[in-house]
């Protein structure tokens, strides 16, 4: 993705600051974990129909051509996330290339879209990456837009320091399709307000047992739910 593909030593000065909202949700020597979530004003349908191009709303700085105009987003199970590059003298012209920056792995419209692929500088190393993006209605009217970026593998930058840099662009990319629909975007999922902790008959405080986290649904698609998400952000319910 033009600049992005420098290498990610460099990430602070080629992505500038990392916003202080980013929610890197967990990285360790393994990979690490993104999650997102934004509200906005506009139906399930409507937000989903938007989510499927990219090209309105996605920034041209984060691209290999240097402009969003050249993405499309074929939505079916083994649909690309692509790029045309034009040619540069000639943009009539047959283009010079084209770029795969991810594969559709699921679609259940409107709900859940899930894609494979290793962004950016990601795409030199050894690396695997899932970004699955659920909607869910909110409100009267709006949609819950989460989002969450997997990745793992091999790269030859450790991953504490690479998923702030990553955070930030994805981060950037949800901020924009939430201002797009008229929203409001958060880098960190919201906690439900803490509970007074149980005490028994005398007052006395009781154990609480630690909960357990509830599996992804037999479809693999994080179970979607009224209820907020859980202290570590995983969704449960349905």
């Amino acid at each position: 993705m033009k600049h992005l593909a420098f290498a990610l030593a460099a990430a602070s000065a080629i992505l500038g600051p990392v916003p202080a909202a980013a929610k890197v949700a967990q990285v360790d020597a393994n990979g690490f974990v993104i999650r997102h979530v934004a509200q906005v004003s506009t139906s399930v349908e409507e937000t989903w129909a938007v989510l499927l191009k990219p090209s309105v709303w996605w920034d041209s700085e984060h691209t290999w051509s240097g402009d969003a105009a050249n993405l499309t987003l074929d939505a079916r199970a083994g649909g690309c996330f692509c790029e045309i590059l034009p040619n540069a003298t000639s943009p009539k012209a047959s283009p010079r290339g084209s770029v795969e920056h991810m594969r559709v792995i699921y679609v259940e419209r409107p709900r859940a879209l899930r894609m494979v692929g290793a962004l950016g500088p990601l795409q030199s190393d050894a690396a695997t990456a899932t970004l699955t993006i659920q909607l869910k209605p909110e409100g009267k009217g709006g949609t819950q837009i989460l989002l969450e970026y997997v990745v793992g593998g091999y790269t030859r930058t450790p991953f504490d320091k690479m998923a702030p840099a990553v955070d930030g662009v994805l981060g950037e990319q949800v901020r924009r399709l939430s201002e797009k629909l008229g929203g409001a975007f958060s880098a960190a999922f919201p906690l439900p307000d803490a509970a007074p902790a149980p005490r028994d008959g005398e007052g006395a405080p009781v154990a609480v047992p630690e909960p357990v986290e509830a599996e992804p649904a037999a479809d693999g698609v994080i179970p979607l739910s009224d209820a907020p998400p859980s202290s570590d952000g995983t969704i449960v319910g349905r």
